[in-house]
């Protein structure tokens, strides 16, 4: 079923060439350097594995960016902060931001199916993190260049 169930792929940190990183690798089995894969990615947002029930992207925030407000009623959310400072601002509704915090590297931001929610890049280089959702939200394959991409395609 799994014809490269054994092949690991590994992302290089000299790699500098990578015009379509990253590509979704799921549904088969993945094993992968997921620090070293975010801090390589420049996409705003791309897709690298998505399964039946889960699925993993990676986010790359410019400096004084935003990922954007939004809420996922039906979906439950992971994300970890790979390199950058952030702050995280959360609420009960879109008019009820009432939650803030610093987040560095390393850190985890548990958001639960409901729960509105920002990351504000205040850093001096790019935010990059992965994010896990659960069950999958973006189509296989998902690629955004910039969040302007991703707000079109939400649009549409």
């Amino acid at each position: 079923m799994y014809d490269n169930y054994n092949d690991k792929i590994e992302f290089d940190s000299e790699m500098t060439d990578l015009p379509e990183f990253p590509s979704d690798f799921g549904p088969n089995p993945f094993i992968i350097d997921v620090q070293k894969a975010a801090e390589q990615n420049d996409n705003f947002r791309s897709v690298l594995w998505t399964g039946d029930y889960l699925q993993i992207t990676l986010m790359n925030i410019p400096v004084k960016r935003t990922v954007g407000l939004e809420v996922h009623p039906d979906l439950d959310q992971y994300i970890r902060v790979e390199e950058g400072l952030g702050l995280v601002q959360l609420g009960t509704s879109k008019l009820s931001m009432d939650s803030q915090y610093l987040v560095f590297d390393n850190y985890g931001i548990f958001v639960p199916a409901g729960i509105w929610h920002n990351i504000v890049n205040i850093g001096n280089q790019p935010l990059k993190m992965t994010s896990v959702y659960a069950p999958p939200h973006y189509e296989w394959g998902t690629t955004h260049k910039t969040k302007a991409d991703s707000q079109s395609e939400d649009e549409s």
